[in-house]
């Protein structure tokens, strides 16, 4: 349970940053162009606010709604989530909204998106500057990898080491590397000494999103560097430096056998485990929590094989964080079009897949990294042409630039309402699909 307590607060104050950081880049601009701000609320606030204040002579009333599903801003004759058909129905003031040109209109709408890509691009360079970056080269993965089926059928075989992907040298097994190799048309690996190459599959992609299971991971043997205070781990006996050398009678000489066996289990399931401890086995019974997971953190790759840290000084670290920022985004945008398959439509996920990327302890690098990651999806995803979104209105302003004629506010307010009908069905869809995987 402290687990998920730990995600969930990384997940809210994330998310948090990320939605204040949005919503000022709307503010920002609005009042740039002398268009008065209402609202400024961290969440929504249907029915009831837990927290409001308005500065004597401001305009603008800021507060903390009760439902951390987003937050925004009132922004004076606009037709968005609060849906004021009443103001619309009143002549045009100066301040507001309609009364401004269409370019400036526009760069109120992309403001949000915009600032939170800055701020992808910052997070990373500070990222870069602060814990430099290391990786582990594939070379020096002595062992090579475990494969999950999918890459076994493709024809990988149990301690392959990737060296190219068609052309392109893999230089460390990170998400860019994987998607390089589900896209290729052939991938270079290196086998009991010799290189040998294997043909993909045409849509290895879209198996691999369907089977659910992670490409590949480093062939090592678990070796338990913290256990949690209070987990099933602490209260079976587990301690620091002992090699889990088997789980239900099953050998796990390798991290993706432990995985498995975990994996087979169900929550609150008590697990046969023999660890090497002090140069003893020794037997232990441990019950997993509601993750079907023993509560430790495992000796950390860096441990294993050898790292490499690349380190940057201040004025360095930016190029080096905008690239990384660019090359997320790109990455995310190839990726984009599987939700659009059935494969792709079943692996949606809402807060509890996102919440479970955050480490089950506070990591500073970890959760500065998943914000920055976060804030490239809530980037791209608001700029999607859906009504309701900041894409939408961007879309319709485009219209009204092409065409020299704005869309009817009857017409903005139908497309607004159907905008947020359909987000609604898809938060609906993505958080049922975290509950289905739960009930599994």
């Amino acid at each position: 349970m402290e687990t998920f307590w730990i995600r969930a607060l990384q997940l809210i104050v994330s998310l948090s940053i990320l939605v204040i950081i949005h919503e000022f880049g709307h503010f920002l601009f609005a009042r740039l162009f002398k268009v008065r701000v209402e609202k400024f609320y961290l969440f929504f606030n249907p029915w009831f606010t837990l927290f409001k204040f308005k500065p004597k002579n401001s305009e603008t009333e800021y507060g903390i709604g009760w439902l951390p599903l987003g937050g925004y801003v009132k922004i004076s004759g606009m037709i968005d989530e609060s849906m004021d058909k009443e103001q619309m129905k009143q002549p045009a003031k100066p301040w507001e909204f309609r009364s401004k040109p269409a370019w400036q209109r526009l760069l109120i709408m992309v403001g949000g998106v915009l600032f939170n890509f800055i701020l992808a691009l910052f997070i990373y360079s500070m990222i870069t500057y602060k814990w430099g970056n290391m990786y582990i080269p594939v070379e020096n993965v002595k062992n090579g990898f475990s494969y999950c089926q999918a890459a076994t059928k493709a024809g990988f075989e149990m301690g392959d080491i990737p060296l190219y992907a068609d052309d392109m040298k893999i230089k460390t097994m990170d998400g860019d590397a994987i998607r390089a190799i589900a896209e290729a048309k052939t991938v270079t690996v290196k086998r009991s000494g010799r290189l040998v190459t294997i043909k993909m599959p045409e849509d290895f992609m879209l198996q691999l999103v369907g089977s659910k299971e992670r490409f590949a991971t480093y062939r090592y043997s678990p070796v338990i560097q913290e256990v949690l205070p209070g987990s099933g781990a602490e209260k079976a006996g587990l301690k620091a430096g002992d090699k889990i050398w088997s789980v239900n009678m099953n050998l796990t000489e390798e991290l993706s056998q432990f995985y498995n066996q975990l994996e087979k289990s169900q929550p609150g399931d008590t697990i046969d485990i023999v660890v090497l401890s002090d140069n003893k086995f020794l037997y232990k019974k441990a019950v997993l929590n509601e993750e079907k997971k023993l509560g430790i953190m495992l000796k950390p790759l860096t441990e294993i094989y050898q790292p490499v840290t690349e380190k940057y000084s201040f004025c360095e670290s930016f190029p080096v964080g905008i690239k990384q920022g660019f090359k997320t985004l790109g990455g995310y945008v190839s990726d984009f079009k599987y939700v659009f398959t059935k494969e792709g439509a079943e692996s949606l996920g809402g807060f509890g897949t996102i919440g479970s990327i955050f480490p089950p302890v506070w990591n500073w690098e970890a959760f500065w990294s998943m914000t920055a990651f976060l804030s490239i999806i809530l980037a791209f995803m608001n700029i999607l042409p859906i009504p309701a979104l900041d894409g939408g209105h961007v879309m319709f302003l485009l219209y009204e630039v092409i065409t020299r004629r704005k869309p009817s506010d009857k017409f903005m307010e139908y497309a607004q309402t159907a905008g947020m009908i359909f987000l609604l069905a898809l938060l609906i869809f993505a958080n049922g699909n975290d509950i289905i995987r739960l009930f599994k």
